[in-house]
């Protein structure tokens, strides 16, 4: 579905601009929709190198839509005694609803009909992961925020939260779950278009098919921003750049030679899953469900179940299972990764490769996995599964962000991370989850780093739009 317009990409050439923005995506439509309030005198371009928008890790089915508030994501809390990240977590997506509302309420944001309410749930087997999942949920159950928390080691409980899961089992294997009845499932898709369309409105550009390729500090503090659009090169300066072009962002801030990302690398990760429509099957099943990753699997791997509704019409996921390319972005080129190695970045690939031995055996088990092991696993979720209801998809692809560490060389991390130069006129997302679900937070704090100078006078307006500042 693509209702939305760009503007015209020769009105935007040769001309200088208070913000430019790379990449639409979930982060630049945030970030755009807050300037285009904050400061409405600005001049804003968001530019996006395919035809259209919120096509790579923002686009429906390129991601899980879970709305990550902590409740389910049991990377997010590996010791069930520490609630701390699932308390953060929670509270961030706790504003980014806020935000979204605050947007509704004053016209900028057409509906919300891209979030679902779909319970978030968690399945776990064996005794130990169900003692894991005991502690966890003694532990949060303590915290409002998951006060509604339903806890059950019934097969027969368990079976009425979510029918698809229990039916064809034996009943000889120990198992446990949790349900967090308010979680969502959200089209992000859907968040940007409806972002983008509000901060056209106020007067900003949206242009596709420009790729950018340059960024050049000039002696005056400007940025030139350049790069080619249908064969033409075009270039433009301005005061501010935000790079969140997803897997490319970590390219273009080398390219702009900010000292901040010296040592950084990134380690690609794609992702399949099975998907049916069958109104049957997506009817037996309405929540999301996170189990715990398999051994040598990254976080973000964790196998779940979901509920999936993308213009009104539900589906069920199940996966991920990994996939590997040198491509950075799913429209992107064989070539991203080796573009991304430069000599100061080369001893942390190393030492991340030599420390994640059982990473890169789990991503070549995954790769050598024929469609037959792939349903073996989805029946340990859905033991009534048939081969014919499922169908292999491709979802989006991951840059995970590898960043240099005083005794490890480096690290792989897995989060979302902001880069910002130490002067404040260019700023980079990198990473991945929960990125899209803690956008507000994620530019506000961008924002606070940017512009310190404007922190006072911009509280108010914060503040009516129930975004802590």
């Amino acid at each position: 579905m693509n209702d939305f317009e760009t503007d015209s990409g020769t009105e935007v050439l040769d001309r200088e601009y208070d913000a430019v923005l790379i990449g639409a995506g979930i982060m630049s439509a945030t970030l755009g929709a807050l300037l285009a309030r904050l400061q409405p005198d600005w001049s804003i371009v968001v530019l996006e190198r395919l035809d259209r928008v919120a096509q790579e890790s923002s686009a429906a089915w390129n991601n899980a839509g879970t709305g990550h508030a902590g409740m389910c994501e049991l990377n997010y809390m590996p010791d069930p005694a520490d609630p701390c990240r699932a308390e953060q977590i929670g509270r961030q997506f706790e504003l980014t609803r806020r935000f979204w509302d605050s947007l509704v309420d004053s016209g900028d944001l057409a509906g919300t009909s891209f979030v679902n309410p779909t319970p978030h749930m968690n399945v776990v087997f064996g005794d130990r992961d169900v003692a894991y999942l005991r502690q966890r949920f003694e532990t949060l159950r303590r915290s409002p925020r998951f006060a509604e928390m339903e806890y059950s080691e019934d097969p027969r409980v368990i079976a009425t939260w979510a029918p698809l899961l229990m039916a064809g089992r034996t009943g000889d294997e120990t198992v446990a779950a949790t349900r967090q009845p308010g979680g969502t499932d959200v089209d992000f898709g859907g968040v940007t278009r409806a972002l983008l369309s509000g901060v056209r409105a106020r007067g900003a550009r949206v242009v596709t098919g420009h790729e950018v390729r340059r960024l050049r500090r000039e002696p005056d503090g400007r940025w030139i921003v350049g790069g080619r659009a249908g064969g033409e090169r075009f270039s433009m300066r301005t005061r501010f750049v935000f790079v969140g072009a997803g897997g490319h962002a970590l390219t273009l801030l080398q390219k702009a030679r900010i000292p901040e990302v010296r040592g950084y690398g990134v380690f690609p990760i794609g992702a399949q899953f099975l998907r049916t429509d069958d109104p049957d099957i997506v009817a037996a099943h309405r929540a999301k469900v996170y189990s715990q990753a398999d051994v040598g699997a990254p976080p973000m791997s964790v196998p779940h179940l979901d509920t999936r509704i993308v213009d009104g019409k539900a589906s069920l996921m199940f996966g991920p299972y990994a996939t590997f390319s040198t491509r950075l972005l799913k429209h992107g080129r064989l070539t991203d990764l080796f573009a991304t190695i430069r000599p100061h970045n080369i001893a942390p690939l190393v030492a991340v490769a030599v420390q994640n031995l059982p990473l890169l055996g789990y991503l070549i088990g995954q790769l050598a996995a024929s469609r037959g092991r792939k349903l073996q696993q989805l029946r340990r979720f859905v033991p009534t599964a048939r081969d014919g209801d499922w169908e292999l998809v491709d979802a989006g692809q991951r840059a995970q962000l590898i960043v240099p560490h005083p005794r490890k060389i480096g690290v792989l991390t897995f989060g979302t991370e902001v880069v910002v130069g130490a002067d404040g006129t260019i700023a980079g997302l990198l990473g991945a989850s929960p990125g899209a679900s803690i956008a507000p937070a994620v530019m506000i704090d961008l924002l606070g780093a940017c512009f310190p100078q404007h922190r006072a006078r911009w509280a108010p307006i914060l503040d009516r739009f129930c975004v802590d500042s």
